[in-house]
C-alpha cells in the first residue's frame, strides 16, 4: 500500500547509482553488474520463465502492496471459472478491513458497508490507487471468507513453484510471517499476465467509479509511474505495459512491473529501494521506478532470443553388434535449444558434454533411434538438452543373432545347473553300469569254474 508521506531512507543513499559497463557472458548477471539502488531484484523472461538477472531474488524480503498481484491472480481464476464475472455485483461486508490497521494510505476508497460495486471496479480500486479493503471484498466474494482467501493464496503460490512465500493477508500490510522473494513474485506478475483483464486494469493510467448506492463518484489515478505521469512525474517507459507498486517501512519503496518489445515479455521486480540522488534533477527521484525503467531496457539492450543448433555433423558413434552390415553407428544431435542470452555471447563457446546411454548395442537400429544426449553449456549453466539419435539403419544378422542366442541360452544359471544335474546322472549311471558289467562277468568266471571242480571230482570216484 501507498503511504503518502515524505521519508528520507539515509542508509539507502549509500548505494551509488551507476550505469552498466560490462555485460557479463551469462543468461543470469551478478548483482554488481548493474548496481541497482534496491535490496533485492530479479529480471524474467516471461514468455519463457528464463532470469536474465538477479540480485538477491531468492532471499526473504517483504512485499508490501505488490501483494495484490496475488489477490488479483486468484480473482482473475474465479472469473475463469465462472465463479464471478467481472460484472458481478458485490456488496461490501464487515470484513472489508480483516486485518487492516487504521492509519494513513491503507484505505483509499473508503468502502462502505452495504455499498455495492462490481468485480470489475474493485479491481481499479485495488490495483491502480493499492486500497486494501477492496482486496478483502474481493477475497470475501471469491472464496466466501478472507482466511479462506489467504489460504488460496498460499497454495497457489506453491502451485506456481513459489519457494519463499507466505502470506498472511490479502494486501501486503506489513507481518513479519508475511513474506517473498523477488523471483516468487517474478512468477506470480508471469501468472497473472496471461488474464487479458488484468492486462487492462495495470496498464489504466486513471479510472472513475459511478456513484454507487452509498457513495459519491470517485476517481482512482495509477500509482506506477512508468504508465502515467498523473501520479508520480517524469517517470513513464514506454514499453511498460503496467505493474504494481507497494511501500511499507520495512519493505521499502517496491514495483512489480511488466513491459513488451515485440515478441519479448519482460517482468522486472524492485524491492527495498527508496528516495534517491540522481544528477539533474533537484529533488530525490522514487528508485522504485528509475530502477525499474533501468532494469528493463537492460534486458531489451542487453539480451535477445538465440536459437543454438549443432548441424547435422555426426557427433559421436555407438558399438554395434550382431550385424554384418556395421559394426558402430554414427549419432548427431537433433532439434535445436532456444535461450534468451546476452547479445554479445560468443556462441563458439558453447561446450558440448556428451552422454551416451550406452556404448555398444544390438542391432537392428533405426534410424533416428534416441541413443544418448548432448547437454550444452556456458561456463557450467546448462543451456539445454538435445537427443542424440542414429544417423542411419543398421539390420541385425539372424544367423548372429541365433548364434548369439544359443551361447546366451547356455549362460543362464539354471540351465548351467540342469546339465550339471545331467552329466552327474549320466557319471553316476555310466558307473552303475560298469560296475553291474564287472560284477557279471566275476560271477560267470566264477560259476564256470565251480562246474569244472565238480565234473574232474566226479571222474575220480
Amino acid at each position: 500500500m501507498k503511504k503518502y508521506r515524505s521519508r528520507l531512507l539515509s542508509f539507502l543513499l549509500l548505494c551509488p547509482v551507476l550505469l552498466s559497463l560490462l555485460v557479463l557472458p551469462a543468461a543470469a548477471q551478478e548483482e554488481d553488474e548493474l548496481n541497482l539502488f534496491c535490496t533485492h531484484a530479479v529480471l524474467l523472461d516471461a514468455n519463457h520463465g528464463e532470469v536474465l538477472y538477479t540480485k538477491d531474488a531468492y532471499e526473504k524480503a517483504y512485499p508490501a502492496s505488490t501483494t495484490k498481484v496475488m489477490t488479483a491472480l486468484l480473482v482473475m481464476e474465479a472469473i475463469e471459472e465462472g465463479r464471478l464475472t467481472p460484472s458481478t455485483v458485490v456488496t461490501v461486508g464487515e470484513s472489508r478491513l480483516q486485518d487492516i490497521p487504521s492509519g494513513e494510505g491503507y484505505v483509499v476508497a473508503n468502502l462502505q458497508v452495504g455499498e455495492q460495486l462490481t468485480v470489475e471496479q474493485l479491481l481499479y480500486c485495488m490495483l491502480l490507487e493499492s486500497d486494501c479493503d477492496a482486496a478483502n471484498v474481493l477475497a470475501a466474494a471469491a472464496d466466501d471468507t478472507v482466511d479462506d482467501f489467504v489460504a488460496h493464496m498460499n497454495r497457489k503460490a506453491g502451485e506456481l513453484g513459489c519457494q519463499g512465500t507466505h502470506f498472511t493477508n490479502t494486501s501486503g500490510v506489513h507481518d513479519e510471517e508475511h513474506y517473498t522473494t523477488a523471483y516468487d513474485l517474478s512468477l506470480i506478475m508471469a501468472a497473472a499476465l496471461e488474464h487479458d483483464l488484468f492486462r487492462t486494469v495495470i496498464a489504466t493510467a486513471s479510472y472513475t467509479i459511478p456513484a454507487t448506492n452509498l457513495s459519491d463518484e470517485r476517481f482512482f489515478f495509477n500509482t506506477n509511474g512508468l504508465i502515467s505521469n498523473l501520479y508520480y512525474s517524469g517517470y513513464v517507459y514506454d514499453k511498460c505495459i503496467g505493474g504494481k507498486t507497494g511501500t511499507t517501512d520495512p519493505a521499502g519503496r517496491c514495483l512489480v512491473a511488466a513491459a513488451e518489445d515485440g515478441d519479448t515479455l519482460l517482468v522486472s521486480v524492485v524491492l527495498g529501494s527508496g528516495p534517491m540522488e540522481q544528477e539533474g534533477y533537484e529533488n530525490l527521484r522514487q528508485g522504485q521506478l528509475v530502477e525499474s525503467a533501468r532494469l528493463l531496457d537492460y534486458g531489451f539492450t542487453h539480451f535477445h532470443r538465440v536459437t543454438i543448433t549443432q548441424g547435422d555433423d555426426p557427433v559421436a558413434k555407438v558399438d554395434v553388434t550382431m550385424s554384418r552390415q556395421a559394426d558402430e553407428v554414427n549419432l548427431k544431435p537433433r532439434g535445436s535449444i532456444t535461450r534468451t542470452l546476452p547479445v554479445d555471447l560468443d556462441l563458439d563457446q558453447i561446450e558440448s558434454r556428451i552422454n551416451l546411454f550406452s556404448n555398444e548395442v544390438q542391432a537392428p537400429v533405426e534410424e533416428g533411434e534416441v541413443l544418448g544426449t548432448m547437454s550444452l553449456y556456458y561456463e557450467d549453466e546448462l543451456y539445454g538438452t538435445l537427443d542424440l539419435v542414429a544417423v542411419t539403419s543398421v539390420e541385425r544378422s539372424e544367423l548372429l543373432y541365433k548364434k548369439a542366442q544359443f551361447i546366451s541360452f547356455f549362460q543362464h544359471t539354471w540351465v548351467k545347473l540342469i546339465l550339471a544335474v545331467i552329466v552327474i546322472l549320466v557319471v553316476i549311471v555310466a558307473l552303475r553300469l560298469l560296475v553291474f558289467r564287472r560284477s557279471r562277468r566275476y560271477a560267470g568266471v566264477g560259476g564256470r569254474r565251480s562246474r569244472r571242480g565238480n565234473y574232474r571230482g566226479g571222474r575220480r570216484r
